[in-house]
């Protein structure tokens, strides 16, 4: 067993006791039996447990300091890779990217083809959402820009995320793909309706418009609403930078007034607010398909800017890389690759950190498809280019998608409402926050892996 497959199965005993210590603290309140309340569940991409536990950064927080005051709060580890969509999805089903099926960002996509095609569609989940669980119990259900959202049936209102190349024909993709007659019903309300590919702070707030339009119309037993401006300032401008965190403070208050209306719908609602992934800050860039073409085992088209084929090539994830094989039963094919890695992970301007082979990858929940998984060094993000070297400087400042155990990776959960007595939790596990949404929903999900974390 490598020392990366170790670390991580140490990791997942630690991640165990903790989860059995918390279990153990709350014994009591887990057990006793609650009544279904609605829920607000929103999501702010990219937001760590440093931003809004006590004020030393000096940041006007109130909505989100008010909660986690109010209610638990806890830092969360997630999943392999700590990337948004394969995040979202635990956070909707409790399960980890092996069983859920959502095993990066983008599709695997080797020849380039897809144009960047993301995990859109509600259809590749491989295990029971929470929306699933909620429309199966006969709950209202609302969603604004949840990942991996389109074709979702059944919900009351659901305006998905998608895009593709940010021209006017996104804009009619979105209606196509909406509940029939949004986002235009809308539009009166709260406004024009943003492009899926619009991240900044103005689309947060008119999503958030938008959503509080639905809570008042529907009055939903259950609304999912993703914010993803913070996320996007800080791969931009870096974390801990002056740009990302003025971007905070407004979605704080668009996270105030999405509160405040659905508890002046209904006072019973359960606030959550979790977040995907931490963030770490980059300026270079590890490159694996550099080395998998000069060991030819990725060939290029004859201009050098396609790939013509394959045996061993990168799927990459911020942070980390999966390296996936054309034949995953050619032992002599794995053997290979690994020496490569090996080799590539002794060049110091390549900045690796770690190799997981698949019994690591198997014990951090990863997806099966990947034969192997390396995690970059702090400072480095992985890198696509077909030419170069190893170090080049990277396009951005900020990055996440690292194997979970790394501390920059910790990401938040806060949940305020009846029910809930005031604690901080500590560490917890991604997995637990779905099946706790689930109870108070008074609905079971089916593919938890774990119990309530609160």
């Amino acid at each position: 067993m490598s020392h990366a497959t170790e670390t991580l199965l140490r990791h997942a005993g630690t991640m165990t006791r903790i989860l059995a210590l918390t279990a153990a603290l709350l014994g009591a309140f887990l057990a006793a039996p609650t009544a279904a309340a609605p829920v607000l569940m929103i999501a702010i991409d990219g937001l760590r447990p440093v931003e809004w536990q006590g004020k030393a950064n000096g940041l006007a927080l109130p909505a989100l300091r008010g909660l986690a005051a109010g209610g638990v709060s806890a830092a969360v580890t997630g999943v392999l890779p700590t990337v948004t969509f394969p995040s979202h999805a635990t956070l909707m089903t409790g399960a980890v990217p092996r069983r859920h099926g959502i095993g990066n960002n983008l599709t695997f996509d080797p020849y380039r083809r897809n144009d960047d095609g993301w995990y859109w569609y509600a259809s590749d989940f491989k295990a029971q959402t929470l929306w699933q669980a909620a429309v199966g119990n006969g709950k209202r259900v609302v969603n604004v820009h949840w990942p991996i959202s389109v074709g979702l049936s059944g919900l009351a209102a659901n305006l998905p995320q998608i895009w593709r190349k940010g021209t006017p024909d996104d804009d009619k993709l979105i209606a196509a793909l909406s509940t029939p007659g949004l986002p235009a019903a809308l539009v009166a309300e709260a406004g024009p309706y943003p492009p899926g590919i619009d991240e900044g702070i103005a689309a947060d707030e008119a999503r958030a418009a938008h959503a509080i339009a639905l809570i008042r119309r529907i009055q939903p037993d259950f609304a999912t609403v993703y914010l993803t401006a913070f996320d996007h300032e800080q791969h931009e401008a870096g974390p801990d930078s002056a740009a990302a965190r003025a971007i905070l403070v407004r979605i704080d208050t668009a996270v105030g007034k999405l509160v405040a209306t659905a508890r002046a719908v209904n006072p019973e609602t359960v606030v959550v607010i979790v977040s995907d992934h931490g963030f770490a800050p980059i300026n270079r860039t590890t490159n694996l398909f550099l080395p998998l073409i000069k060991a030819g085992l990725i060939r290029l088209t004859p201009d050098g800017n396609g790939i013509a084929s394959w045996d061993a090539i990168p799927w990459p994830a911020g942070g980390s890389a999966a390296i996936v094989l054309a034949r995953p039963d050619d032992a002599a094919l794995k053997a290979r690759v690994a020496a490569v890695l090996a080799e590539t992970a002794r060049d110091p301007d390549a900045g690796i950190d770690r190799v997981l082979d698949g019994a690591g990858i198997a014990a951090a929940g990863g997806t099966a498809d990947a034969a192997f998984w390396v995690n970059s060094k702090p400072g480095w993000a992985m890198g696509n280019r077909l030419s170069g070297a190893q170090g080049e400087p990277t396009a951005s400042k900020g990055t996440h998608g690292y194997f979970p155990d790394v501390p920059a990776m910790r990401t938040s959960l806060i949940a305020n409402g009846p029910g809930i007595a005031p604690r901080d939790l500590g560490l917890i596990d991604m997995r637990g926050i779905a099946p706790a949404v689930a109870a108070k929903l008074g609905v079971t999900l089916r593919d938890a892996e774990l119990p309530a974390a609160f």
